[in-house]
């Protein structure tokens, strides 16, 4: 990401916004923490010591998950641009995606498996991947 000083908001309304959006225990992320344990699967959430501290850590099977926010991780699908200071939000956008993948990478060099989650993915069919991935990794039902 550039150096360049956060821009002014559009307006006050915009800034408030922005400063209510959770950073961590959203609504997809706990959705998907509760299917997981419902499934007996156990976890740590957002363990500091692993690189780009994952939303869920499945710690025995080495599996890191990272449930992604359409607007802040660049979906494909959903993504947008805000039209007002469009530069700087594409610079900073651009330079999420490139940490995504230098942790990935470091997560991957740890023999960590990376599974991304995004926010408008079904909880049931992200459960049911993560949970093959899991088995396959560590056996049992």
């Amino acid at each position: 990401m550039t150096n360049e000083r956060r821009p002014l908001p559009k307006s006050d309304l915009v800034s408030t916004q922005m400063k209510r959006m959770p950073r961590g225990d959203t609504g997809p992320e706990i959705a998907l923490r509760q299917e997981l344990y419902r499934r007996g699967l156990r976890y740590r959430i957002a363990p500091k010591a692993l690189p780009g501290k994952p939303d869920i850590a499945l710690t025995r099977a080495r599996i890191a998950i990272f449930v992604d926010g359409c607007f802040w991780h660049s979906c494909p699908e959903h993504g947008t641009l805000p039209k007002h200071n469009r530069d700087w939000w594409k610079a900073k956008l651009e330079a999420t995606v490139e940490r995504d993948k230098r942790k990935d990478e470091e997560l991957t060099s740890q023999e960590w498996l990376v599974v991304h989650v995004w926010e408008h993915d079904s909880i049931i069919e992200a459960a049911d991947r993560i949970h093959l991935l899991w088995r396959q990794r560590v056996g049992g039902s």
